[in-house]
């Protein structure tokens, strides 16, 4: 699975795509809706953003996949947020927006995973290489 800093290079390397082509590339990936989460990291209490797709939009809330290419470690970003929920969310390079990230329960799971692996290949085999259960977490606007 790929190292911390080849994911950091492969992040910082998709911003510098959006920023050199002014949004024109980089918000859109196979089809798929790019949005910038950022969490407060566990430890260092400091803003932590990363670029990740949105397979899905569940009552217009978008659904990312703490997939980390299938590897058996939760992405940073997740324990990030499991720790703190609160988070912001920045969609085409528009304004943070506060919201809520929460894991999707068992049923709600049951439901989306099919979607989204049926129609986003990578994300099936993501799950065919590692024993975790990937989580799907729903981000929704904060009361």
């Amino acid at each position: 699975m790929p190292a911390d800093f080849v994911l950091k290079a492969m992040n910082t390397a998709h911003r510098l795509l959006v920023k050199v082509t002014g949004g024109r590339v980089g918000y859109d990936a196979m089809g798929m809706d790019v949005v910038e989460l950022t969490t407060v990291g566990r430890k260092s209490g400091e803003p932590r953003s990363v670029m990740l797709t949105v397979p899905l939009h569940e009552d217009g809330h978008p659904v990312v996949v703490a997939s980390r290419g299938g590897d058996d470690r939760h992405p940073a970003w997740f324990h990030n947020l499991r720790a703190r929920p609160e988070v912001e969310v920045s969609v085409k390079g528009g304004p943070r927006t506060p919201m809520t990230a929460r894991v999707a329960s068992p049923e709600e799971r049951a439901r989306m995973w099919p979607q989204i692996a049926g129609k986003y290949r990578n994300y099936a085999g993501y799950q065919q290489r590692t024993e975790r259960e990937i989580p799907l977490v729903v981000l929704e606007p904060r009361a």
